[in-house]
């Protein structure tokens, strides 16, 4: 009906149906309130993270990669789960799923060959026609899937297509300040995709008939089109670039060098892109999303950490940099929006989530202790704004915020993970960095208020189940000890490709060999000056074998408390490895000139125990120029009772 006829009715139900109303508006306000009540429930159990698998098997596309039918969305959290599912479990299953999906993506015309970067779903099942909309947080996610398809598989063509990525953001969706821009629309000259679409006659035209003609064999691009018309289902006249193959494949049937071959084609690349910048462009959103800008940093920092390339971390440092000097308030919260500088909007938990994400990956990238320090303040506020107490999990709004018939909790993650579970991602990344329990419990707590949920529908929850993954494992850790903040420790170890996760720049390091897919973090420290410490929750001071030593404690494999202890000449650290304490696996690091020996058998007296010294193994050595070689040893320490058994 018209508004003719809508108006009338509407005054006609005001008038004389006031009881009927009121009796909806009831109905819908008690549906609204019952439906996103979350009471804390069962602990998740390991189960849920099979049946989550399980269900992305049942619904994986075989032919062309990811899951369902049209339309089709990159989703890119769900592989994430499953490369961390396959790292976990070794489920080479999970990472077949991945790669495939991965490479028919960037063959598809989902992403733009010409300029680069992801367009933002597949309105066809084979990820060839798209809707030519670009989001930033699209850009971010992808990275970092490709990201960690490459740390899976070493494969370095996922490292180009992360390249070729933020070869775009940097290029079309970064500002002068430094802050990552929204999203470029899909139409131009009110067309939808016609700034990327292309005829087979321009081809020829600008590359030459047989260069042209190679060009569009390749990317398969016809005379008469290569698409239908979404709406009339009529072949259109223009093409869409895409890969049949990949270009090694059509090297090898055509008998071409493949080297050669992908030099010609990102010359012609180059001379396509810059006729088509001449184009008019599609709007550009330069609006600065806090939250989108958080997974854009995330993705840069992990990025310039896991390629060796500064360039990247040096832009997520320079958004960080941009929300901390524009989208603060006066009270140190966090804003929504940045636009005509001008910055408003109350946050919500994504905000904070996604913006302390990126912090913690630029903290891992840098080891500059203000990252670390920006994210635990974050977090205090975001726990205090935004987290049930009662029942776990956080609010979707802060609760200071606008009024509403209910404040909603969500945890299901959409085309970007949920608030709640990147929220208790970082917190178990807090627990292990800081070594404060309450970060973990926080995280462990958000599970079980959504436990129901997950359980009815474990695949939508896929990075609430990684972060769930994360806290379950149990790595292993290597422990570097130099003797001087020095930048050759950077040089020379941060990007040994045999250690992957830095913690610490504090004249000690700390990093572990499991990647980000489980890692339980240990501190060692040069004692009273370090940064870290300042960080940590450091609340005694014990003797230890004749030394004075700063004491901290770490909840370890969710059940037991592993002490370390810092001293002069070195850092140990005991950890439980069942709940009756009966077993420990112990680290000791020493930069000391003693008898290493004699130092463990001065600790079976400390602490009472027996130490089987012929199973010290010397588990790590590194030699730095100028500086003494750096040792680390592992053993298994018994407490008496179980020595005896």
């Amino acid at each position: 009906p018209g508004m003719m006829e809508l108006i009338p009715s509407l005054m006609n139900a005001w008038s004389n149906k006031q009881d009927d109303i009121q009796k909806t508006i009831k109905q819908v306000n008690e549906y609204l309130i019952s439906s996103n009540k979350t009471t804390s429930g069962k602990s998740l159990e390991k189960d849920v993270i099979n049946n989550a698998y399980e269900n992305f098997v049942e619904r994986y596309d075989n032919e062309y990669g990811g899951f369902g039918n049209a339309p089709k969305f990159p989703s890119p959290h769900n592989l994430i789960f499953l490369l961390r599912y396959y790292k976990s479990y070794g489920e080479k299953t999970a990472l077949n799923m991945v790669t495939k999906t991965l490479e028919k993506m960037r063959l598809g015309g989902i992403f733009d060959h010409i300029g680069f970067g992801f367009h933002r779903y597949s309105t066809d099942q084979n990820w060839f026609l798209p809707h030519f909309e670009k989001m930033l947080y699209d850009q971010a996610m992808i990275s970092m899937a490709y990201l960690e398809g490459f740390e899976a598989t070493k494969n370095k063509k996922y490292a180009d297509v992360v390249d070729e990525v933020f070869t775009y953001v940097l290029r079309d969706m970064t500002n002068e300040k430094g802050a990552f821009l929204s999203a470029e629309d899909a139409d131009s000259e009110g067309e939808e995709g016609k700034f990327y679409i292309w005829k087979y006659e321009e081809i020829i035209n600008i590359l030459g008939t047989k260069e042209g003609q190679e060009f569009c064999e390749i990317f398969g691009i016809k005379k008469d089109g290569n698409f239908l018309d979404e709406a009339t289902g009529q072949l259109m006249p223009d093409n869409i670039p895409y890969l049949r193959n990949e270009i090694e494949t059509f090297a090898q049937t055509n008998e071409l060098n493949k080297n050669e071959l992908e030099k010609t084609l990102e010359e012609h690349r180059n001379k396509l892109f810059k006729i088509r910048k001449e184009r008019i462009h599609p709007l550009k959103d330069d609006k600065v999303l806090t939250d989108w800008n958080g997974l854009m940093i995330a993705a840069m920092a992990k990025g310039g950490r896991v390629l060796n390339n500064q360039k990247y971390i040096n832009a997520a440092i320079n958004s960080a940099d941009f929300i901390l000097n524009n989208l603060i308030d006066g009270r140190g919260r966090l804003l929504k929006r940045y636009r005509v500088n001008s910055a408003g909007l109350q946050p919500h938990i994504d905000d904070y989530s996604f913006f302390i994400w990126g912090l913690l990956e630029l903290y891992q990238a840098t080891f500059d202790t203000r990252f670390l320090a920006s994210a635990l303040n974050f977090s205090e506020i975001m726990i205090e704004d935004f987290l049930d107490k009662k029942n776990g999990g956080f609010f979707i709004g802060p609760n200071n915020g606008e009024k509403l018939i209910v404040r909603a909790k969500d945890s299901y993650d959409g085309a970007i993970p949920s608030g709640n579970a990147t929220a208790a991602l970082n917190c178990i990344k807090l627990s292990k960095l800081t070594g404060d329990s309450k970060w973990e419990d926080i995280a462990f707590k958000t599970f079980k208020a959504f436990s129901s949920k997950i359980s009815q529908a474990p695949s939508a929850h896929s990075f609430m189940l990684s972060a769930f993954m994360f806290g379950l494992e149990s790595p292993k850790e290597v422990v570097i000890v130099a003797e001087q903040k020095d930048d050759r420790v950077k040089n020379e170890i941060i990007w040994n490709s045999s250690i992957t996760e830095i913690i610490n720049k504090d004249k000690v390091i700390v990093k572990t060999l499991d990647k980000d897919f489980a890692t339980e973090f240990i501190f060692a420290t040069d004692g009273a000056n370090s940064k870290v410490r300042e960080l940590c929750d450091f609340e005694s001071e014990e003797w230890f074998y004749g030394q004075k030593a700063y004491v901290t404690c770490i909840k370890a494999q969710h059940n037991n408390i592993a002490k370390q202890y810092f001293t002069p000449n070195g850092t140990l650290a005991l950890l439980p490895l069942n709940d009756k304490e009966e077993f420990y696996s112990i680290i000791f690091c020493t930069n000391s000139t003693g008898d290493v020996l004699q130092d463990l058998e001065d600790m079976n007296k400390a602490f009472d125990i027996r130490l089987d010294l012929s199973k010290v193994e010397l588990g790590l050595g590194f030699e730095l120029k100028h500086s003494r070689a750096i040792k680390l040893y592992t053993c298994l320490l018994y407490t008496s009772d179980a020595a005896d058994e």
